[in-house]
């Protein structure tokens, strides 16, 4: 089995891959989690509560946008998955992607990894991906291996909590879907401008680079992320892939399988 975990500001997504099915997917807050032994207890006693012993896990795949706790992690999987063939998803890594940024080694290994989730699912068209966590990032891929660049603005839990620092009224909230534009408390209106701000700003952003990138060529626009799931209804997303990074995660570590063995 392999264990995919994707590293990010806020959580930490993880999933198990037994052949082709991801039989199991959790979150582990970042911010909480604390030594290397901490963690990787947590990562035994919640494979264990779905049915799996950490002796089944063969194979780990990383990507981490979070420096500050990769050797934390690394050394809870080294310690508590001594057996487990350990592969992370960074620059020089093969991933099939023609990468057009300027400085390639910019670009996010989650991002990377959503891009290769896209382009396995859907070879040889162009793509936007969008991914909606901690930052909403909009990932340009044309003919399914081409890396054109990409989009970066503040999550909407990003957003809520800047007003709510930046401010002596604003206070935190629940974010929400909303039906309505106008809000009749403070509350009600942080709520309005989060979502119909975000709204605005996927469909903006997504139109201007179908005509800027593809000339009006198909393109196929998927959503993935945790707030993805709010937009569903907008005939903004072509489809919802919510584990696309987890996917990804799983088809760069069998090209690196690959290569290693080809070599």
């Amino acid at each position: 089995m392999l264990l995919c975990l994707d590293v990010g500001n806020t959580h930490i997504l993880a999933g198990v891959f037994n052949g082709e099915n991801l039989n199991i997917r959790f979150r582990h807050a970042t911010n909480m989690v604390g030594t290397s032994d901490q963690f990787g207890i947590f990562l035994r006693n919640i494979l264990q509560a779905n049915g799996v012993t950490h002796q089944q896990i063969t194979a780990v795949a990383v990507c981490s946008v979070v420096p500050g706790i990769n050797y934390t992690v690394h050394h809870a999987l080294n310690s508590y998955f001594k057996h487990a063939d350990v592969f992370v998803l960074q620059a020089g890594v093969k991933t099939g992607l023609n990468i057009r940024y300027k400085n390639p080694a910019e670009v996010g290994a989650d991002r990377i990894a959503t891009a290769i989730g896209g382009a396995t699912a859907f070879p040889g068209q162009n793509m936007i991906i969008v991914d909606m966590g901690t930052a909403t990032t909009f990932c340009a891929i044309g003919k399914g291996t081409e890396y054109l660049g990409g989009v970066i603005l503040p999550g909407m839990r990003v957003s809520m909590e800047s007003l709510k620092s930046n401010t002596a009224k604003l206070m935190e909230v629940d974010i929400e879907r909303q039906k309505a534009y106008l809000g009749k408390t403070t509350r009600e209106s942080i709520q309005k401008g989060l979502f119909f701000g975000q709204r605005g700003a996927l469909r903006e952003i997504i139109g201007g680079l179908k005509k800027e990138q593809f000339k009006g060529a198909p393109t196929t626009v998927i959503g993935t992320g945790g707030f993805s799931h709010m937009f569903r209804d907008d005939n903004i997303f072509d489809i919802l892939i919510p584990d696309l990074v987890l996917q990804g995660l799983k088809t760069a570590y069998e090209m690196s399988v690959k290569t290693t063995v080809a070599a």
